[in-house]
């Protein structure tokens, strides 16, 4: 008998894949508000009464009652057993099935919410913990007055959870993790660290914090500000069982709560960049989390809208950053797809500029943002004569492994 499918390889695939994708492939599908509707492919209906949810990956008939997760689906439409599900959706990633020697698998195995819905509960508690700090702790003044310096309001702040991990080595410690099990969820989670002589201690301290949340608005993760001389000046929580920085964005489950139908998304470097354009109502920022833009991030967005404008300082590193966006998006530039770049003045990012000068101008940039194509013809041609036939055949060489990187369709044939 085959081995087990584990299960962190079962959390893995489904974190990775997106309900909607695999049922569209076999299901043409609707918006209809935040989900997506069809006749029900498992029994015969005139109106549509199957609904495909995003937020919780999840799919259900009104009409015969089916219901489950992406793994359900291919099992219930392509009448297979579990692990041949599991191979069909590993096989769209390019994923081989592990196994493990000498145990059977199947659908019996515990799901991946019911191994996480500890971690999901703490991080929650963490989350509460963290606002009333910022509310009544005595040395919240700190971290009050860089909020309020920063411009941002009670009510930006209440949206976005925001919080204050007091100074010290055991706030955090003393209030949740008071029994052995306890500190041992908020060790996994990241919230406490075990150094190299066993002393457990809280990771922020004396810092403004920030939730990251998944698509479902579950906390995963956190984001700190120091307010003092620690450094890094910002810190983020390590990759976790639940949290997964190459694949989540910042700001982008508010973004999709804020907006019934998102036309186009803003990457952005930070989340005080996110919260300040919410703050004058632009609600479609979304910022990495220490890391640079991934293929991984730009099929999450382009799955809920058509476009993306990357905005960047206009430094060095703002063009590097780019340049490493421009890669990451090439491969995933289907027909019907915008990618722009937009460069803000040295020294300049989101906050300062839309506080300077309000929603419509910064609007206006965005729109006047460069499209990619000419970012990177622009880049490859950087100190090359275009105007001699010699540099045209240059930069048509330079240019060509970039547009091979593009799938097949109009777009690429027009670059």
């Amino acid at each position: 008998m085959r081995g087990r499918i584990p299960q962190a390889f079962l959390d893995d695939l489904l974190d990775r894949i997106d309900i909607v994708d695999v049922i569209e492939r076999r299901v043409k599908l609707k918006k209809t508000g935040k989900n997506y509707s069809a006749r029900c492919p498992f029994h015969d209906e005139k109106t549509p009464s199957f609904s495909v949810n995003p937020d919780k990956q999840f799919y259900y008939c009104f009409g015969c009652g089916a219901g489950g997760n992406a793994l359900g689906f291919i099992m219930e439409y392509e009448n297979i057993e579990f692990p041949q599900a599991v191979e069909t959706l590993a096989g769209t990633l390019g994923l081989e099935v592990p196994r493990e020697a000498g145990r059977g698998g199947g659908p019996g195995q515990p799901s991946r919410e019911d191994s996480n819905k500890p971690l999901y509960a703490l991080m929650e508690q963490v989350c509460a913990y963290y606002q009333q700090q910022l509310r009544q702790h005595p040395e919240r003044g700190g971290a009050v007055d860089y909020l309020k310096g920063r411009g941002l309001s009670g009510q930006i702040a209440k949206q976005f959870q925001l919080g204050f991990a007091p100074p010290g080595w055991g706030n955090l410690l003393d209030a949740l993790g008071q029994t052995e099990e306890q500190q041992k969820l908020l060790l996994k989670t990241g919230m406490l660290v075990q150094n190299e002589k066993g002393r457990i201690y809280d990771r922020f301290r004396d810092r403004v914090v920030f939730p990251i949340r998944d698509r479902r608005g579950r906390v995963i993760a956190f984001g700190g500000r120091v307010l003092g001389d620690d450094k890094p000046k910002y810190l983020n929580s390590p990759e976790t069982d639940i949290f997964h920085k190459g694949r989540e964005l910042y700001g982008l489950y508010e973004a999709r709560q804020a907006n019934r139908q998102l036309q186009r998304i803003v990457v952005v470097e930070g989340y005080m960049d996110v919260i300040a354009l919410a703050q004058h109502d632009i609600t479609y920022a979304t910022a990495t989390l220490g890391t640079a833009t991934s293929q991984t991030h730009l099929e999450r967005i382009y799955r809920l809208c058509p476009e993306v404008v990357f905005c960047f300082d206009g430094d060095e590193a703002g063009r590097k950053a780019a340049l490493r966006a421009l890669e990451a998006a090439l491969p995933v530039m289907e027909d019907g797809r915008q990618a722009r770049f937009l460069f803000l003045p040295e020294g300049e990012d989101p906050d300062t500029v839309v506080r300077a000068n309000g929603k419509e101008t910064f609007e206006e940039l965005l729109r006047g943002a460069m499209p990619l194509e000419t970012f990177l013809f622009e880049s490859v041609a950087e100190g090359i004569d275009t105007s001699s036939l010699d540099g045209r055949a240059r930069l048509s060489k330079l240019a060509l492994p970039h547009i091979r990187q593009l799938p097949e369709g109009v777009y690429k044939q027009l670059m």
